[in-house]
């Protein structure tokens, strides 16, 4: 059995958006030569998430819009403090919390060398305290 684990760089440009990584995937699992098995894409960060979706430009900015209305930037949070560890205040919850919503990781099954997914499916890191350079990892399991 091969375990793969690549880890992808990322340059995000917005406070918050969604990035698709289908096709980074994609070539990720034919280049690892494995044809039967599962992958699995995580995020790095606490205030990034891996979610899928419809990939519409409408579909984007529609999921944008409800993670922000769920979390919204200013709130009641605890986590607005001043943080020694840091140095610094802590003003991001906000992201933590569309972390939780969006998820920090998704699998899809490789079967004869591809993935197995819908036609509609497509996989986004999603950016929640950008801009910031990021990780996500692709781990290719199987034979």
């Amino acid at each position: 059995m091969k375990s793969i684990v690549k880890r992808i760089g990322i340059e995000t440009v917005q406070d918050i958006e969604v990035i698709n990584i289908t096709d980074t995937v994609k070539e990720t699992v034919a280049a690892s030569g494995v044809r039967d098995g599962i992958v699995y894409i995580t995020t790095m960060h606490t205030t990034s998430g891996i979610t899928v979706n419809e990939g519409l430009p409408d579909v984007e900015a529609d999921l944008v819009s409800m993670l922000t209305r769920l979390a919204p930037e200013f709130g009641d949070y605890q986590h607005q403090r001043f943080l020694p560890s840091d140095g610094q205040m802590a003003v991001n919850s906000c992201s933590h919390q569309r972390s939780l919503l969006a998820g920090m990781q998704v699998a899809f099954p490789i079967e004869n060398g591809a993935l197995v997914m819908g036609s509609r499916q497509t996989i986004y890191f999603a950016e929640f305290d950008g801009p910031l350079y990021r990780e996500f990892v692709i781990h290719t399991l199987g034979l």
